[in-house]
């Protein structure tokens, strides 16, 4: 994963050095512009880094990222789905997985900026009820001949959206988050789990979560739900907990920078494929 960004190496160059160390995926996240006025604290503690001002958009960033590579899965992490426009964002993720191949995955997730969310008309309370039904609404666009939702927040009559997405029925939609509802979410409309901030200190009681719900999409008659986990550390122990746990994926982070920075970055990671 990278903030892709004006200043550093560019996402097709990017991609092209994670394929080549054969990496599984490559992750985008996503900022529309920062407040400067903002008061909502950085969930990293600290002054908010300079690179969360600068970044592309990701799917522009992602399709570059596509066109670059062959194998290489691209995907948000995370898309702020809660600041688009539904309609909108449910053609470009089936134009991106179209066009990539069906090598797109959907990281999605509500944020943490307020500022950021209200200058997009969005209600900070009321912002999950929002995501869940632009998601619900979204697979509607991309599986119907005829797509149309009735919801408290999104409302479309019956209509015609192509194209539909080749991976079938539709990219995975990964939620993000720790958060105490995040299972509910991912049961209700997510195909995914894309935890954070997991090790070794909180691998234990990560571990009884994933269980748990793991035993709720059995109960529902639903499949295993699959696991990737956004900013993975690499110590053995780690390593040897996330297989413990039953992580899928592990998605590591390297900085937004220039080209010789961040591909020493990629080499000290590359040993950790396959793992």
């Amino acid at each position: 994963m990278m903030v892709p960004t004006d200043y550093a190496i560019d996402p097709a160059t990017l991609a092209e050095e994670v394929e080549d160390r054969g990496f599984d995926s490559l992750w985008f996240p996503e900022h529309s512009h920062i407040p400067v006025s903002r008061t909502s604290p950085y969930p990293g503690g600290g002054d908010l880094p300079r690179m969360y001002v600068h970044t592309y958009d990701p799917f522009v960033g992602l399709m570059a990222a596509a066109a670059a590579t062959t194998t290489l899965k691209v995907g948000t992490g995370i898309a702020l789905v809660i600041q688009r426009d539904t309609i909108h964002t449910a053609k470009e993720v089936a134009s991106l997985d179209r066009l990539s191949g069906g090598r797109f995955l959907f990281g999605v997730g509500a944020g943490w900026n307020r500022e950021e969310m209200a200058d997009h008309g969005t209600n900070p309370k009321t912002r999950m009820r929002l995501l869940g039904e632009q998601i619900q609404a979204m697979k509607a666009l991309w599986t119907e001949e005829e797509a149309e939702f009735h919801g408290e927040f999104v409302d479309f009559e019956r209509s015609w959206a192509w194209p539909k997405p080749l991976t079938q029925p539709h990219p995975p939609v990964l939620i993000g988050g720790m958060g105490p509802g995040v299972e509910d979410r991912i049961l209700e409309f997510g195909d995914e789990w894309m935890p954070q901030n997991v090790g070794p200190g909180n691998l234990d009681e990560f571990a009884e979560r994933a269980e748990k719900l793991q035993q709720r999409a059995a109960d529902a008659g639903r499949d295993r739900i699959p696991m990737s986990l956004f900013g993975g550390e690499t110590s053995t122990k780690a390593i040897e907990g996330y297989h413990r746990v039953g992580m899928d994926r592990v998605i590591y982070g390297v900085s937004s920078s220039d080209r010789d920075t961040v591909i020493k970055e990629l080499d000290e990671l590359a040993p950790l494929v396959g793992s």
